[in-house]
């Protein structure tokens, strides 16, 4: 199988709108989605994971569509109108700089390295007692709160505050963390009370997730000119990814506004628990080869072929199913 089917689209567009604004890790759930349904076996990994980002976009414009009244002050601010809105907008970038620049410069190093069972589930772990720590400091359980300003919004975060919530942020760049769990709590750590933590959040991720998704689509459609090989939307069809955004983002609004509730009412403790159990359910599921974490799946032969030439999929280290191909040709990576 070369292409997504739509169902498949409509189940990861589904996961991924549900879980990128929550604490829980999008990448696991993205992962345990796609072995469930065999993606990590059926189709190249590469292009699974460039299609996984792109469909990002859809969390992007449920944000948007959400919050248009603090990015539309944001753009009134660029043109000198609202200083408020150009407070947060300089904010947002301060928040955005630090992973953006470790990101680039530690990508291979952290796929590499870390996108393997034994990081991705420990950070499933942490993360959930990370949590409950984090809640029973703000409901003055483990400490007390340092006080704070009775309605602090996210106009009245400051440029120091933004640089803390961006380093956090950068945590999240180990697989498995969260992003919007270290940028929430950042904001909690900030002052914020946790409606405006989550909207703050919510907000970073407008640079964030489009910075990644525009570069994962660029790196995609580059590799694929200068290899004349075929690119993530003909490998798996155009149709699939379209409705993977769809998806998305539908799921990513309702998620977002029912976090802001959740949050209010409940606060991290639940979403804590939920991570120990999952870690604890995904590793049971790697250890019996049901799910598979990192790089595995079939590898795409076709590095040195042109558009015209057939595509062969191969499980890696299997010899070639056509003659065509020489046996040493590696897969896309």
């Amino acid at each position: 199988m070369d292409q997504l089917h739509a169902w498949h689209a409509v189940v990861l567009g589904l996961v991924e709108g549900i879980t990128e604004y929550l604490p829980v890790s999008s990448t696991g759930h993205l992962i345990l989605a796609s072995s469930l349904m065999h993606l990590d076996r059926t189709v190249s990994k590469k292009d699974l994971d460039d299609f996984e980002i792109v469909i990002q976009g859809g969390a992007i414009l449920a944000v948007l569509g959400l919050y248009w009244p603090s990015v539309l002050k944001m753009l009134k601010g660029l043109l000198g109108k609202d200083p408020q809105g150009f407070a947060l907008f300089v904010n947002l970038v301060l928040a955005f700089i630090p992973s953006a620049v470790i990101g680039l410069a530690l990508n291979h190093f952290l796929e590499k390295h870390l996108f393997l069972p034994g990081p991705v589930l420990l950070s499933l772990f942490l993360g959930g007692v990370y949590m409950l720590l984090v809640d029973g400091w703000q409901k003055g359980k483990i400490a007390r709160v340092p006080s704070s300003l009775p309605d602090k919004s996210i106009y009245d975060v400051t440029p120091r505050d933004a640089v803390k919530i961006g380093l956090m942020q950068c945590l999240a760049l180990w697989p498995g963390t969260s992003r919007s769990l270290m940028t929430i709590t950042g904001g909690l750590f900030s002052g914020l009370r946790p409606k405006q933590a989550a909207e703050f959040s919510f907000l970073l991720g407008l640079p964030t997730l489009t910075a990644a998704t525009l570069y994962k689509l660029y790196k995609n459609l580059d590799e694929s000119h200068k290899l004349g090989t075929p690119n993530m939307f003909q490998a798996l069809g155009a149709t699939a990814c379209v409705i993977g955004i769809g998806v998305a983002a539908i799921s990513a609004a309702i998620a977002v506004r029912w976090l802001v509730t959740f949050l209010t009412k409940h606060g991290l403790s639940p979403f804590g628990w939920y991570r120990i159990v999952l870690t604890f359910v995904m590793g049971g599921l790697v250890l019996a080869g049901i799910v598979q974490i990192g790089d595995s799946g079939p590898v795409r032969n076709d590095s040195t072929q042109k558009l015209a030439d057939p595509i062969q999929w191969n499980k890696p280290g299997t010899t070639p199913a056509s003659p065509s191909v020489p046996a040493s040709g590696g897969g896309v990576k």
